[in-house]
Parts: structure tokens; sequence; C-alpha cells
């Protein structure tokens, strides 16, 4: 049987953000990955407060076509309020994400830390239902990897792409301070080097459209600064004791040579 990682996080396009070229890897490792999406991420557009349904919908065809690119074995979507995943409906996602733990048995969970990536209250809430859910497991949990972003990464890939006349809109993703990225985060202690899937992680953000839009700054980079930038994941282990899990395992193994579909993304990219 092969291993499975399940991946909890709140929104299309976190999957790919966050952490893309490791469940690319992962994938074409032979490992079974189960991504969970709390929300729909139907309050992503600029309404802002407001719920857009339709939005959501096409979020969730942007996540699957996503996940088609990243190898991605399931997609779990629940359909938790977004914007509010602190605060309404706890009981509930701790009980999804409890019962997806059960029905997938994973060798390792991968979420946010503490930090929410950048103190997305939703990521943050995520986190906190995450790491109740696998309280419930006491010893038999597996072990969690809280993903981050390398600091100063996104610094970088903002500063490059300004310095080739990219402008931040005002409002959404890229209008945040690019130094939140990772600021406060656990030290890694797993580190993933993605090099080879980067393109495969770059063609499952352009499946994001309605995030990403069709001018953000990951377009600006040229191959090297992507490889550069991009080019590895950070995680922080806890929990599971120990023994080397199944990042610690991926990290240090020799990197295959990525799949035909790896290929296929770099053509398209």
């Amino acid at each position: 049987m092969r291993e499975t990682v399940l991946v909890i996080l709140a929104h299309p396009d976190d999957e790919s953000l966050a952490c893309g070229g490791t469940l690319a890897r992962l994938a074409d490792d032979g490992v079974r990955v189960v991504l969970l999406s709390a929300t729909h991420g139907e309050r992503g557009g600029p309404t802002g407060p407001v719920r857009d349904h339709a939005l959501g919908h096409t979020r969730i065809e942007e996540l699957r076509d996503a996940a088609r690119e990243l190898g991605v074995s399931d997609v779990i979507l629940l359909d938790q309020p977004d914007g509010e995943l602190r605060w309404e409906r706890v009981p509930e996602l701790h009980a999804e994400i409890v019962a997806a733990v059960r029905r997938f048995r994973p060798s390792a969970v991968i979420t946010f830390g503490a930090d929410g990536l950048y103190w997305h209250p939703d990521h943050i809430g995520v986190f906190e239902r995450t790491m109740t859910a696998m309280r419930t497991f006491g010893p038999a949990a597996p072990p969690v990897y809280h993903v981050t972003m390398p600091p100063r990464s996104m610094r970088a890939v903002v500063d490059a792409a300004r310095g080739r006349g990219w402008t931040p809109p005002a409002k959404g993703l890229w209008s945040l301070v690019p130094d939140s990225f990772g600021l406060h985060a656990h030290p890694p202690t797993v580190i993933v080097d993605v090099k080879p899937w980067v393109p495969r992680k770059l063609s499952a953000l352009r499946c994001h459209g309605s995030q990403m839009g069709h001018n953000h700054p990951f377009e600006r980079l040229d191959p090297a600064e992507a490889l550069e930038w991009l080019g590895t994941e950070h995680f922080h282990r806890s929990g599971g004791g120990v023994a080397p899990g199944l990042l610690e395992r991926l990290a240090a193994a020799q990197r295959p040579t990525p799949t035909a579909q790896a290929h296929i993304a770099t053509d398209r990219a």
C-alpha cells in the first residue's frame, strides 16, 4: 500500500502557493496526496466581505485544475464559511477533519502553522482545528508538518517584479506587505528541494486566475529567479515522535526525475 499525505488548508490556491512543489514531488514519488479545502473561497473577490457564490464555484473549478497539475489524487471540498473559520461552525470543522484522518489514515498531515503563513485568520483557524483534531488520536496521531515560506523569499519576488514594472494592486493577496510571509514562523525542521517541480508549481498557480490575476509577480520572474526563490519549501514538524517521517525521508532522498507530467507543465509554461 502506498503512503498517504493529507493536506488540510483553508482556500483554493493555498495548496499551490504554500507547498505546490512538495505536493507535486510527493505525487511523483508515488505518494497519494489528499487535499482538503475547508472553504470554497467565496469571499476572495473584490466584493470583500460579501459572499460571492459564483466566485466560489469558479474557485472550485480552479482548484480541480490546479490539483491535476500537481498530481493530487483526491480533493475534498468542505463548505465552511469563508472568512469565519476561527469563529463559526467550529465543532463541525473539527469533526470533518477527524473524519478525514480516520478515512484516509495518512502517514503525515500538512497544514498551516500558528502564524497562518501571513497571519490570515482563516489559515490560523485551520491550524487550530487541525491541532485539536490531532489530539483526538493521542499517540496514534500522524506527524503534522506546518508549512511556511522561506524568510524574505516573497520580498525578493515582489522586488524583482517591481523592478520590471509591476505595480502591486490596492486590494487582494498582492497588496499585502511581502515581509509578512513567514515572518514569525517557527524555524523549519524540514526543507524540501523542489527545483525540478517549480514549473508545475507555477502552472498550478496560473490555474487560480481569479486570485492570481493575469499580472501577478511570479509571472515577472526569469527561470533562474524562480528556481532560487521558489525552489525550496519549508516545514516545521510537530508530533509523531522522533523517527524520520514522510517529509524527512523525502528531503533526504536523492531527487527523482520528474514525470512526463512535469515536462508537459514546463512546455505549457
